[in-house]
């Protein structure tokens, strides 16, 4: 991947937070884009899937700095439907398209665990992101945490091709 603004190129790497201090990080970057500079949610964007062991909390790392998170986990394990939510890069970050490899890692990372569908609620901002990654609309446009988010799915198989 290649700096937007320089065309050095980027060291980027998702991958699961691991340890308590990746899991903490990987919190601090969502209370930043949800919390503090979105206002979403009130005190904490944590909720009960944070502590369901099937969850996998991703961090993103650019040029080896922690700078975004994507969370998946499955929602439906005889149907194979997994779920994607809390994509965030850190604002300084941004330019660099981050987004993209954290998506991309979440749906290769639910197929791999052999699911076959994956859904989420992306910000009406970010639809067209999503459609270029290959997801659809799966859906109506609804209000979320007082936002529009539009429900989009992905064939995690047909991803995996």
């Amino acid at each position: 991947m290649s700096d937007l603004r320089t065309g050095r190129r980027l060291r980027v790497e998702c991958r699961p937070a691991l340890t308590a201090e990746e899991l903490d990080t990987h919190y601090r970057i969502r209370h930043e884009v949800f919390v503090t500079e979105q206002q979403l949610f009130s005190g904490t964007d944590r909720d009960a899937y944070d502590t369901d062991p099937d969850v996998v909390h991703v961090l993103a790392f650019m040029n080896g700095e922690a700078v975004g998170t994507v969370r998946l986990f499955p929602l439906d394990r005889a149907d194979r439907l997994w779920q994607g939510d809390r994509l965030a890069v850190l604002r300084s970050a941004r330019i660099h398209g981050l987004g993209r490899p954290l998506v991309r890692f979440a749906v290769k990372t639910a197929g791999e665990r052999d699911g076959r569908v994956m859904v989420a609620h992306i910000q009406l901002q970010n639809v067209a992101l999503f459609e270029r990654l290959g997801w659809h609309k799966h859906g109506d446009v609804e209000v979320y945490v007082g936002v529009h988010h539009q429900p989009m799915a992905i064939d995690l198989q047909a991803a995996r091709r």
